[in-house]
Order: C-alpha cells, then sequence, then structure tokens
C-alpha cells in the first residue's frame, strides 16, 4: 500500500462563527464588515494553495491542490494522518470494458457511463494533486448563514427511523427511496442514472444518491452519501453535480458536502462539486453514474469511494462511531426540498421528471443494485420502498438480469392535479 506522510508541525485551529441575523433582497443577502472578515476567514480555509488552477466553461475555478494540502486535514482527528493511496481490499473489481460492452449489448447501444466533467475540457490536474472546485465569497453568502455553510439539515425526519422514513414536513424534503432491512452491511455499488431535472427555487434541490447509514438519531446518527444533485443554493447554478456528505452526529454538528474537512480524496480525475456531463435525454443516449462504496477492513476500516471503476477516495474510519463497525441500513433513490411557494407544491422534479411507469429512457432509474456482506462479497439487494406517490413515485424490480438486477424507476414532476 502506497503511503504519504504528513508532518504537521502546527496546530489545526478550528474556526467557530457565530450566525448572524439575516436579511434577503432578491434571494441575495446583505453582509455587516464583520461577517465579512468572518465570510474571508472561512475561504482561506477552504482555498488551499493550488500548483494549477484550472477555468471551466461553467464559471467554476478548479484549484489542482496537493494531496496533503487538501481541506480534509483540517479536521482534528486527521492530523498527522498518514495518507492512503489506495484500498488494500477491492469487493469484485469492476471491469470498465465488460461493464460498457455489456450495457451496449444490453441497450442496443443507447446507455453509458463515459461521463465527463466540464472543466475537463479546459485542463486536467498533475499526478499528485487532486481537483478542488474553489469556494468564492458568494457561494457563502448564498447560504443562511456562515455556520451553515456547506452543512444541511437532517434528510429525515428528526426521530424517524431509516427505514420505515418519514416526510419531514418542517424542512419539506420528498423521497422515493429502496431500502435494506435492519443488517450488517459492509458497502454498497449501484449505477445511478444521470439526468438535470428542474428545479423550481434557489434553495430546492433535486438529487439521487445512495446512504450508508449506521445508527440512530438518538445514538448519534453515522451516514456516508454520495450521488448527484442541482441545488442552486450550494453551487450558483442548476447544473447536475456530483457530490458526497457525511455526519457522525445526525447531521448536527460534524459533516459536510463535500471536500471540507474529513473526505481524502486522492484522484485528481474528478471534482467534488463539479458539474456533470452529458446528462441523459428522453428517448436518447442514457447516462450513468456507478458508485461503489465499501469498508476496507483489511486497511484499518476506512470507507472507501469509488466513481465508474476509479477509485475517488476515503473516508477515515477515525470520524464515525458507528460506522467503524459496520452499516446497519443502505437506502437508494431521490429526493427534493418542496418549500411550497405560494402555498403550492413546488414543480421541482426528481429522477427525470418523469413518473416511473413510463419506464426506461423516459423514467430515472437506479439498477444493479447490491450490497457488501462480512464475507466482503456483492449480494443482489432485497428492499422495500417509500415515497410520496401522487407527487413522486418508485416501481422496484428484482431480476435475474445481469444488467438490471435489483433495479427501480422513480420520479415525477412535483405539481400536478393529484398533486396540488
Amino acid at each position: 500500500m502506497a503511503e504519504v506522510k504528513l508532518s504537521f508541525g502546527f496546530a489545526v485551529v478550528l474556526y467557530v462563527f457565530m450566525a448572524a441575523r439575516l436579511c434577503y433582497t432578491d434571494n441575495n443577502r446583505s453582509s455587516s464588515s464583520h461577517e465579512n472578515v468572518e465570510v474571508q476567514k472561512l475561504l482561506n480555509s477552504l482555498n488551499k494553495p493550488a500548483v494549477k488552477s484550472i477555468k471551466s466553461s461553467d464559471g467554476d475555478i478548479i484549484d489542482c491542490v496537493r494531496i496533503s494540502d487538501q481541506p480534509a486535514f483540517d479536521h482534528p482527528l486527521l492530523k498527522n494522518h498518514t495518507i492512503k493511496m489506495r484500498p488494500i481490499y477491492h469487493p469484485n473489481p469492476v471491469d470498465v470494458t465488460k461493464v460498457s460492452s455489456m450495457m451496449n449489448s444490453t441497450t442496443d447501444g443507447r446507455s453509458s457511463s463515459s461521463i465527463t466533467q466540464l472543466w475537463h475540457s479546459t485542463g486536467k490536474c498533475p499526478k499528485g494533486t487532486i481537483p478542488v472546485r474553489r469556494t468564492k465569497k458568494v457561494d457563502v453568502l448564498r447560504a443562511s448563514s456562515i455556520k451553515s455553510f456547506g452543512k444541511k439539515r437532517s434528510s429525515f425526519g428528526a426521530k424517524s427511523s431509516l427505514f420505515d422514513v418519514e416526510l419531514d414536513a418542517s424542512e419539506h424534503h420528498e423521497y422515493a427511496v429502496a431500502s435494506t432491512k435492519n443488517g450488517q452491511f459492509y458497502g454498497s455499488k449501484s449505477a445511478l442514472n444521470l439526468w438535470n431535472p428542474k428545479v423550481q427555487e434557489s434553495n430546492e434541490f433535486s438529487l439521487a444518491q445512495t446512504w450508508v447509514v449506521g445508527g440512530t438519531y438518538e445514538t448519534g446518527l453515522n451516514t456516508i452519501e454520495a450521488g448527484w444533485q442541482v441545488y442552486p443554493l450550494i453551487y450558483g447554478d442548476t447544473n447536475t453535480r456530483l457530490f458526497i456528505y457525511w455526519t457522525s452526529d445526525g447531521y448536527q454538528k460534524t459533516g459536510c458536502y463535500n471536500l471540507c474537512s474529513g473526505f481524502i480524496q486522492t484522484n485528481n480525475k474528478y471534482a467534488i462539486g463539479g458539474s456533470l456531463s452529458p446528462t441523459s435525454e428522453t428517448d436518447g443516449t442514457q447516462q450513468e453514474l456507478t458508485i461503489l462504496i465499501w469498508k476496507d477492513n483489511a486497511g484499518g476500516g476506512d470507507w472507501w469511494m469509488q466513481l465508474n471503476g476509479e477509485t475517488i477516495g476515503y473516508w477515515p474510519s477515525s470520524l464515525f462511531t458507528h460506522l467503524r463497525n459496520s452499516a446497519s441500513i443502505i437506502q437508494w433513490g431521490g429526493e427534493i426540498i418542496n418549500r411550497r411557494s405560494q402555498g403550492r407544491h413546488t414543480t421541482t422534479q426528481m429522477g427525470s421528471g418523469q413518473f416511473p411507469k413510463l419506464w426506461y429512457r423516459k423514467a430515472s432509474y437506479i439498477r444493479k443494485i447490491e450490497t457488501i456482506d462480512q464475507s466482503n462479497a456483492l449480494r443482489t439487494a432485497e428492499v422495500s420502498t417509500s415515497h410520496e406517490q401522487n407527487c413522486y413515485d418508485i416501481l422496484t424490480r428484482i431480476t435475474t438480469d445481469n444488467f438490471w438486477g435489483t433495479h427501480f424507476f422513480y420520479g415525477g414532476p412535483g405539481r400536478n392535479p393529484n398533486c396540488p
């Protein structure tokens, strides 16, 4: 196992921000001189020195940051951490050529896993660095407060179990998800159909993801999350973007989106938070993200992530409590925020914006859903579903077909005659 040793001769300084009361004008927040100082401190902490910077066509600036300088190591638990450049154990290595060939033969050549990011057309990061999407002042000011930047509320009702998903009325989250039963899991693999759904309000989002979950809200919920999302409040646009998230205390004080302190990236190709291209077209080519998350028990128990056959990085086991051992539940599916503007249900779309009964090339899907068991073997997942049927729906199937396996179609348009 290749390793890089970090030697920090300084103490990691934690920044603590007092959340100020905010005022809005046309969805833009005014800020005091004190807040400007605090915003700059945050930007200085998040934006590390770059070996090279790349301007993307979508307006992003991608900084190529040395692996040892990335934001992950601002976390106090990762001081003097020894970077692991690759996992020791890999459950069933992915043969990308075989997967691509199988997709073409099974779906008449209309599916593809050759996802790129928009910034790839203007440059690439050298070996020994990772691509980091630069955080701008305007990104921070779009958040409701400095303290909440990069954070999210619970994806579920405050006291609900993750198996019996409940809608969180106060935060207006709605879902179409499939869940395992409670058990012991050491990872998950699935292929997420990639779309660019319409989002009505800037503080709403639409996403598709995998949740790897340990514990409960009462005992300090641990989650690892990865997928794609459209979220104007975070990114300032309506592009479909790669995202990750983690928490070790039920979304209270720990965890954050993308490359804040915690997740250690080792890959120099994909920018977490970067725009994904192309996305699927109705009746046309279907694009996918295949996401594998697994626990490397032979390498210290860290949770690694792979995207379309490429290892991206890992969440160190020291970040977690329950997930230091195993996950108890795994979920897959779609989620939106519904702000009920003017007292009506949002028109924010989930998935492709079509109901699942329309099936392939119209409705969004997640296929080849598998879990990893204690013997480190990939197993076909057995799932149950939960959804808001009139606004967004989900249809699940388990087949012996090697391409589809356990899969479901999901999504919907939001507001419609049956969902006012």
